[in-house]
């Protein structure tokens, strides 16, 4: 039972009692972290403790001041992708009233043309190339392998819809108006909405939340044509599996379709104009990936440009030169050079000087009432991020709290092996000239990874030299997209190297890498 004495009263320690623990001092001297006060159980104990007033910010329990009191919604969210239908949701919980446009399905580009048909088109790849290439590592005899490509992209199909079906249910459970149409600011307040039929309705809102999203960026000279140059979109939809593929650009779509086509057996070519691929990444994780990929057949061109591109009619030729000068020919050039914004038609918002809409540190953009979040307001376009963003918007609106930016997340890439970080990379803790340890624990001398045969890559963990606190966190190899959360809320509670080798990891697990890569930053792992 917890001690409530009404909604704005607590249960403080009297003078001399302590919990929780200090605030850590790290920076300057300054506390960096403070630990909330937690409410107690009732008890003979509770005499040592004293009841405050807690004050809670002044518009804590303000509704809205809109100039607009007969407006149809509280919030108009504009966009139904990871920002927009979590924001929307949220505002549903905060007991607001809320309408969400979007012009494709619920879910946005992320569940029904990204992260969700794509992950799953890469188990099936991942299944498909264990059987065919290890299964006699298991002691299993596999003979007439054969892959039906309609049922393996139809699979991508069938998990997006079931999903977007959910996110429509869940509107419906928040009471949320789901709007299908293309949505067009007409100014503060004032939405219209153009319907598959041409229809137009308008609505009018309070305030707004732009998530409009981006879309795949073309290459100069170079156009899509849905069917010899393509974006990802196209590339998890081919009505049949392309003979051989070129990809332009090493990011992580462009290195998750190399990794899908190849290991169906198509034969994959990568570009990449920057030395090494996945370039956001640390280097040593970017250089032992393309160890791995090249033994499982892709070639791989880094440090590599394109001169020229052209359609043929057999498909595509590209010109390039770097490290080779040579003419590629391809059924299929997928181009993977980034996203650019997909603004909202009608009212002009500033934007920044590549396109993307700028917001204040409470998710506003130059129009007052009108907000923005995920993709739309910039990198690193990432779904996790854009909802975390459309959330911190949204109670910045309505629940009284002060939003919050972006400053730690994971960044995931779901080849085989796969690629996950979180923090700084050992590049930019040295550019930014900051004095660190490195800590290392390969997988080979992991006991687990042994033991279901994924002994590939490694953890690095980066530590600040002087208090020893996690500044950045890389992992390659099987379920590293598993592994980072925990890394990602160390770095959010600035956990040390002592904290990490104190919490005991279950043995035996791959996670147990962290433990042994947080001992050998201080010179003591057990396994190596």
């Amino acid at each position: 039972m917890v001690l409530r004495v009404g909604p704005s009263w607590g249960v403080y320690p009297a003078p001399g009692v302590v919990f929780g623990g200090p605030p850590k001092n790290r920076v300057g001297g300054t506390p960096t972290r403070t630990r909330e006060p937690r409410m107690l159980p009732e008890s003979s104990h509770t005499r040592h403790y004293r009841l405050i007033r807690l004050h809670p910010p002044e518009n804590a329990f303000k509704m809205y001041d809109s100039k607009n009191s007969m407006a149809d919604y509280d919030l108009i969210v504009v966009g139904g992708g990871p920002a927009g239908y979590v924001g929307a949701i949220r505002a549903g919980q905060l007991g607001k009233k809320v309408a969400c446009v979007e012009m494709d399905r619920a879910g946005g580009t992320c569940l029904n043309w990204g992260c969700i048909p794509t992950k799953s088109l890469l188990k099936n790849a991942e299944v498909y190339q264990m059987m065919a290439h290890h299964a006699g590592d298991f002691g299993l005899t596999v003979e007439g392998l054969k892959f039906d490509w309609e049922k393996v992209i139809g699979r991508s199909r069938k998990v997006a819809d079931k999903l977007a079906g959910g996110i429509e249910m869940l509107f419906k459970k928040n009471k949320i108006d789901y709007i299908r149409g293309e949505a067009s600011v007409v100014k503060p307040g004032v939405v219209e909405v153009t319907d598959k039929d041409g229809k137009k309705s308008e609505l009018t809102g309070a305030k707004m939340l732009i998530a409009t999203g981006v879309v795949s960026r073309e290459m100069p000279g170079f156009p899509f044509n849905g069917k010899s140059v393509i974006g990802s979109k196209q590339a998890m939809v081919l009505s049949a599996q392309p003979k051989d593929i070129v990809i332009i650009g090493a990011g992580a779509i462009g290195i998750e379709f190399a990794y899908f086509f190849n290991a169906f057996g198509t034969k994959v070519t990568v570009v990449e104009m920057l030395p090494n691929i996945l370039p956001v990444e640390d280097t040593e994780v970017s250089v032992a990936l393309e160890k791995s990929l090249t033994k499982q057949g892709i070639r791989l061109l880094t440090g590599t440009k394109v001169d020229k591109a052209e359609t043929t009619n057999k498909g595509v030729r590209l010109t390039v030169s770097g490290k080779t000068q040579e003419t590629i020919e391809a059924e299929i050039a997928l181009v993977a050079i980034g996203v650019s914004p997909l603004m909202p038609q009608g009212l002009k918002l500033e934007t920044d000087p590549k396109g993307w809409i700028k917001t204040d540190d409470n998710y506003e953009t130059s129009v007052k009432g009108i907000y923005g979040a995920g993709d739309i307001i910039g990198p690193p376009w990432l779904a996790h991020v854009a909802s975390y963003e459309a959330i911190q918007a949204v109670e910045g609106m309505f629940a009284g709290k002060k939003p919050k930016k972006v400053s730690v997340f994971p960044g995931c890439t779901y080849c085989q092996p796969q690629v996950a970080s979180v923090g700084l990379t050992e590049r930019a803790a040295k550019e930014k000239g900051l004095k660190f340890k490195v800590g290392k624990f390969p997988f080979l001398a992991s006991g687990k990874a042994l033991a279901v045969g994924e002994s590939e890559g490694f953890v690095k963990l980066l530590f600040g030299e002087k208090h020893g606190e996690v500044i950045g966190a890389h992992i390659i190899g099987a379920d590293a997209t598993e592994m980072i959360a925990e890394l990602g809320l160390a770095i959010t509670l600035e956990a040390t190297h002592e904290e990490l080798i104190s919490t005991i990891h279950a043995h035996p697990t791959l996670s147990e890498a962290i433990h042994e890569a947080a001992e050998q930053s201080q010179g003591h792992a057990i396994h190596i």
